[in-house]
């Protein structure tokens, strides 16, 4: 059931204090009235360290990056060999600048180093592995000490709070569990900060929502895409999604939009909020946003290094302008990883909710990136734009293919409501097709299907298919 003291505010712009006394119903962006709760957290529920000093913050970086390039160059011969070939050494670092000079990680360092070369303490130390799925090379191994584990717990809990989560809630964890760390990153950090936790793992989409029914969980954590699929699944079964008990979604392992936040907001009246982090680094808890500002991931600074790149050239870019993220670990035992080249494209921005920087919203990949006729092209920019069309649900696949010497795009995207009249999918197509042309730049192909023609995604979606040929 609803929560009876449930508070008004606009999703789109403004939160009202928990105990203000507001009652109105506040208009969304698109004018449509939404309902949902204050879940700001109490500030001596932080811990200190997100509301320190730059100055503070910066001390506590410096220290925590002289230990962790030392345990590597001690410990991983990897990193000693990159280390001597680029003429640096650990005790080079005299100020957090001077990172700019160590070599980066790649992924193709740590697979030429699997499964357990970029491992830094003894294999008896090591408590767990994680793995990425492999789908391009060979899976991309991570270890973790107990400290590890307790660290990643400790971070995920803080963001899970940052999200408005909060001990007694309860937590419906509809991310994978197995080598994939999202279930359990997500699962310890319930737990350590007192939630109930739900491991329903992915799939089985019906009983998903019937738990959901059933359980009444506070929040749910789940990719974005899937959430679409669980809201088919809500409305094939004639149930409102609105009536829910779902106050917060966290939402993560792949790009989305603020169109796609603002349609599971109005739709399911709760809080969207943005998760992030990666399987090398550590897995999710990397950064949060905060539901107060919704602005921007906040990046736990005292675990985790951000640096901006050039992707083509790799030069440091300050903050503010969209690059690479690299990141560095700060506390890692097992496998410590220094200037990890992401392939994220976002940019660094001053602290809002907390002391700590904030980084935008992923754009896209810089490996992810189509170069359709000489235009860059992200798959996020075609889903602004369906978003934006009326008639079009955000399911939907973009086709490459290359006719003679030049590229052609199809996107594929399903319509919003059975039984949509012939020139009613014209129009939308055509809508869709000026769109992409006019702020993309480019011309596609334009097929809006039948609903359920575009393959449901259990975990992230798979948004392009390239058939275009690779030689």
């Amino acid at each position: 059931m609803r929560d009876a003291t449930r508070k008004h505010i606009d999703v789109a712009t403004r939160v009202v204090p928990e105990g203000s006394g507001s009652v109105g119903v506040a208009p969304s962006a698109e004018g449509r009235r939404t309902l949902v709760l204050d879940l700001t957290p109490r500030r001596e529920d932080l811990e200190p360290i997100e509301t320190a000093s730059r100055d503070e913050i910066a001390a506590l970086q410096l220290a925590r990056l002289k230990r962790t390039l030392r345990h590597a160059y001690d410990n991983v011969a990897h990193y000693r060999a990159a280390f001597d070939a680029a003429g640096v050494a650990p005790d080079d670092l005299r100020t957090l600048s001077d990172l700019a000079k160590f070599p980066f990680t790649t992924k193709s360092d740590l697979r030429a180093n699997y499964p357990f070369g970029m491992f830094a303490t003894p294999r008896d130390s090591i408590a767990r592995v994680h793995a990425s799925s492999g789908t391009t090379g060979k899976p991309t191994v991570v270890g973790y000490t107990k400290a590890d584990i307790e660290t990643w717990s400790q971070v995920v809990a803080r963001s899970i709070r940052a999200a408005g989560g909060r001990p007694g809630m309860k937590l419906h964890n509809a991310y994978g569990y197995g080598l994939f760390t999202g279930g359990l990153g997500l699962h310890y950090g319930a737990e350590r900060l007192g939630l109930t936790t739900i491991p329903v793992s992915g799939g089985m989409t019906e009983r998903q929502v019937q738990l959901i029914a059933d359980f009444e969980p506070d929040i749910i954590t789940v990719t974005p895409s899937y959430m679409l699929a669980i809201l088919d699944e809500f409305r094939r079964q004639g149930r409102d999604p609105r009536a829910t008990s779902l106050k917060v979604g966290i939402f993560g392992a792949e790009p989305w939009t603020d169109a796609m936040r603002a349609e599971i907001e109005q739709t399911f009246d709760m809080h969207a909020v943005d998760i992030y982090g990666l399987s090398e680094v550590i897995g999710p808890g990397v950064a949060s946003e905060c539901v107060e500002t919704k602005d921007g991931l906040t990046v736990w600074e005292d675990h985790f290094y951000p640096e901006i790149v050039d992707p083509g050239t790799a030069k440091p870019l300050p903050d503010g302008e969209t690059g690479e993220l690299v990141l560095t670990t700060l506390t890692k035992e097992a496998m410590p990883v220094i200037r990890y080249r992401t392939r994220d494209l976002t940019r660094l921005l001053p602290g809002t909710a907390r002391s700590m920087r904030r980084m935008a919203r992923i754009a896209g990949r810089s490996d992810d990136m189509l170069i359709v006729r000489g235009v860059n092209l992200f798959p996020t920019q075609i889903e602004e734009q369906i978003l934006k069309v009326a008639g079009l649900a955000p399911h939907y696949q973009i086709v490459l293919t290359r006719e003679g010497r030049l590229d052609e795009v199809e996107v594929l995207v399903e319509m919003a409501s059975t039984g949509t009249a012939e020139e009613a999918r014209k129009s939308s197509a055509a809508e869709l097709g000026r769109r992409i042309k006019g702020l993309i730049g480019i011309t596609a192909r334009i097929t809006v299907t039948d609903i359920g023609a575009i393959e449901r995604s259990q975990g992230k979606a798979r948004r392009v298919i390239d058939q275009r040929p690779k030689t």
